[in-house]
């Protein structure tokens, strides 16, 4: 009974390699109004699964550069005509299949900034042999990556020893590929709507602007007049292209 049982797993095994056939997919993860996720901002995390099982098929990271600027943000775009090269961040999945298979292919991006991660999904057919290559499959991250750098997470600050009773504030804030935002750039930090909204004790008491001081660094003075526990939320919108992003930090003001 025990060697009719190997022998019938052995057979369902074999004839699965048999007739399973390589088929590769190109997944690619792009910044919205931006450029691809890379290596250069710790690339994009692909998931492929089996939409009706659940089973994980192929996972990776997206590995290359974030592509050819002028190919991507400047040529208009022509049907059938790619934007990206051997060099173009991206994730090959080499699937081995019997039958067609409809699969959801998951991205979070970009993988490394938790605060702004991404989840995007799909969901579409893989046919044993036919092969998606080129471009491959480009699923859209919206957004920015907002990181607040002062003030910092928990910092105790003297009220007695502010200059003028304000804080400075600096946040970091970049497209989600990491390309950068600065004044009159390709991503032009004037049309990116920047504020820090303060709160005390869960209620808001101020809101400012932060502007663009250098590339990527956006900058404000928020003014402090009483003690106590503080949070600071940052957002950064573009009313163009809607794209937002958003980082908070809690802080402490002592006598």
């Amino acid at each position: 009974m025990i060697q009719k049982t190997i022998l019938a797993v052995l057979v369902t095994l074999f004839s699965y390699t048999a007739f399973a056939t390589p088929t590769k997919v190109m997944v690619r993860a792009k910044a919205k109004d931006a450029k691809f996720i890379g290596n250069s901002i710790g690339g994009a995390y692909i998931i492929i699964r089996n939409q009706l099982t659940g089973e994980v098929l192929s996972q990776g990271k997206t590995s290359g550069g974030t592509g050819n600027t002028t190919l991507i943000m400047k040529t208009p775009r022509k049907r059938n005509v790619r934007i990206t090269d051997d060099k173009t961040s991206g994730f090959l999945a080499e699937l081995d299949i019997s039958e067609p298979v409809f699969v959801t292919i998951e991205v979070f991006a970009p993988v490394n900034k938790k605060q702004a991660t991404v989840n995007a999904s799909t969901a579409l057919w893989i046919i044993p042999g036919k092969d998606i290559l080129g471009d491959g499959i480009v699923i859209e991250i919206p957004g920015f990556v907002v990181d607040i750098l002062t003030p910092r997470t928990h910092q105790f600050i003297s009220l007695k020893a502010l200059d003028k009773k304000s804080i400075a504030v600096q946040s970091n804030i970049v497209m989600m590929c990491g390309c950068t935002i600065s004044d009159g750039g390709l991503w032009d930090a004037n049309l990116i709507e920047v504020k820090g909204i303060l709160k005390k004790d869960g209620a808001k008491i101020d809101e400012i602007n932060l502007m663009v001081n250098s590339p990527n660094l956006f900058e404000g003075t928020i003014n402090i007049d009483t003690t106590g526990s503080y949070e600071l939320v940052v957002y950064a919108y573009h009313p163009t292209t809607g794209n937002t992003g958003v980082d908070k930090v809690n802080y402490i003001i002592t006598p």
